[in-house]
């Protein structure tokens, strides 16, 4: 299963000199796992621009007969802004299916990403797309692809429901959690606090400690935990808390304690330079001690094959 980074920022795509080294677009993961008939994509952030290219130019694809099996976290604009420019959606013979959470009966995956394919926002629309596209609205649970192939489905913590997925095939397993944060007790626990009672307080407690503990078990012993870590602890507690993004202290914390492999950290600040992620890097990344995982901070191009 080989696993390529197409774009790994956050927010809003980042282009500059002090960018280069990392890549300014924003989130899109290919996972190819042995033998599979189709390419699976994870988010459509604006490298999916790119990696629409390299499918177009592979030896033997001959793109316009390309199998997309795409899946959306969900539909912030930094992870759907590069669907336009795919190109393999403007080939006929191209098969599509878009999968992704939604938050209303109202507003379906394919209304949602219809809206954005319309003439207020781009000069094609989403019916005169050449490809044969097909929608799917997720919950949480196990999704049917084939291939031999098991795809599982979690909700994350993030102002817009969000999902994180787990891919696994022949025993390697490679789980995504892009945009979301550790869950909190969202209730007053301090007794002085004119808010605070003390069982909605004891309630919210047991609340964030059992989904923290389910998205363990999400991850658990993953060969690739992709995560989100846009800011540093000082930085998140500085005013970011319910923003829905990790610290890399989070993201590490949820590797350790899965016992994941790998951690590779993704959505990185839009603001942040390539010299301040290498210090990043140089501070966080590496093996952890005690045998935990290796940390990497993603960059356009990486490959990683498990």
């Amino acid at each position: 299963m080989d696993v390529t980074f197409w774009g790994v920022r956050g927010s809003i795509p980042s282009p500059g000199f002090d960018t280069a080294r990392y890549g300014g677009n924003t989130l899109c993961v290919e996972i190819a796992p042995k033998g599979c008939s189709r390419t699976l994509v994870v988010d459509a952030g604006s490298g999916i621009r790119a990696l629409g290219n390299d499918l177009i130019a592979r030896p033997g694809r001959a793109g316009a007969a390309a199998r997309i099996a795409l899946f959306l976290t969900h539909t912030h604009l930094d992870h759907i802004l590069g669907l336009p420019f795919f190109r393999p959606l403007y080939h006929p013979s191209t098969r599509a299916v878009i999968y992704g959470p939604v938050i209303s009966a109202a507003d379906s995956l394919e209304k949602v990403i219809g809206g954005q394919l319309s003439y207020r926002y781009f000069p094609v629309r989403q019916v005169e797309l050449s490809a044969e596209i097909r929608y799917v609205d997720l919950t949480e649970g196990v999704i049917e692809i084939g291939d031999g192939i098991r795809v599982e489905a979690t909700y994350l913590n993030h102002p817009l429901l969000c999902m994180g997925y787990r891919f696994e095939q022949d025993g390697k397993v490679v789980c995504t959690a892009f945009d979301t944060e550790p869950f909190y007790n969202i209730f007053a626990c301090d007794p002085s606090d004119p808010g605070y009672d003390e069982q909605m307080s004891l309630e919210g407690e047991r609340a964030a400690r059992e989904a923290q503990e389910r998205l363990t078990r999400f991850f658990s012993g993953a060969d690739l935990l992709i995560y989100d870590a846009q800011f540093t602890a000082a930085e998140y507690h500085a005013g970011r808390t319910g923003w829905g993004h990790s610290a890399i202290e989070h993201a590490v914390a949820a590797a350790e304690a899965s016992g994941v492999r790998r951690l590779a950290l993704v959505h990185h600040d839009p603001m942040r330079s390539d010299d301040e992620l290498d210090e990043l890097a140089r501070i966080h990344g590496g093996f952890r001690p005690g045998g935990g995982p290796e940390v990497l901070f993603a960059r356009e191009g990486l490959r990683i094959r498990l």
